[in-house]
């Protein structure tokens, strides 16, 4: 077995994580302005170099705004944040996403899912959907959690590359982590067999061209995860 390198975080890194969770947990709430770089630096005990390169780290993130003549502020980074925010959030609490993150995920899931489905039923070749049955049959033969949870997900990003739009499987990807947390935790709380069949059941639509039953399917079954049955907000 080989073991990874160890290195400590710069402090530089602990600036901005200090400052994160400090955003995240909203001692530091949206709008509030921190005290001068000279200033943060003497209270941190650490150089203005760090704080200077931590700022501007955490203003590429979306957590801050600097103004030449305001001074920086904490951002409104809920509504004007960018993928960086979002994986700052994901990885707030060491991963541990609430049940407020793991609605808005599900949601937004919904919505990519309906818009690959479509895709895939109008645009895509009978050729094209062989992978797609291949990767069905291997979620079907799947034995652990882990396994389906990377057969669901490799279903899906082919689904999304599948229906032609470029951007939409760079989306899924992005959300990989997040997504695959909570099939992880959905197979088991109800069996990788669960997770097989919905899919199993999404493929047979989209097999058949069928637009409608295909919508009503990804409804049904993401809401049972949102509000009804097979929720999955606790372990």
């Amino acid at each position: 077995m080989e073991f990874k390198k160890l290195s400590a975080p710069s402090l530089k890194d602990l600036f901005v994580r200090e400052l994160e969770n400090a955003i995240l947990s909203e001692s530091l709430p949206i709008g509030a302005k921190l005290p001068p770089e000279r200033e943060l630096a003497a209270q941190m005990q650490v150089s203005r170099t760090v704080v200077n390169a931590g700022v501007a780290e955490l203003a590429q993130k979306g957590f801050l705004e600097v103004s030449p003549r305001q001074g920086t502020v904490v951002a409104d980074y809920r509504r004007n944040g960018n993928m960086n925010t979002l994986i700052a959030i994901m990885d707030y609490r060491g991963g541990a996403l609430g049940k407020g993150e793991i609605r808005a995920i599900l949601e937004v899931r919904r919505a990519l899912e309906h818009l690959a489905a479509v895709l895939v039923i109008k645009n895509a070749s009978d050729e094209a959907l062989v992978p797609l049955a291949r990767l069905v049959d291997e979620l079907g033969q799947a034995q652990t959690p882990a396994d389906a949870t990377q057969l669901a997900f490799q279903f899906h990003h082919e689904l999304a590359f599948a229906g032609g739009n470029s951007i939409l499987p760079l989306i899924y990807t992005s959300f990989r982590a997040p997504i695959e947390l909570l099939w992880q935790r959905f197979c088991r709380k109800y069996g990788v067999e669960t997770l097989y069949q919905n899919t199993a059941r999404l493929f047979e639509y989209i097999r058949g061209r069928d637009e409608k039953n295909a919508a009503e399917w990804i409804d049904l079954y993401l809401g049972e995860a949102i509000e009804g049955r097979f929720q999955i907000y606790l372990e």
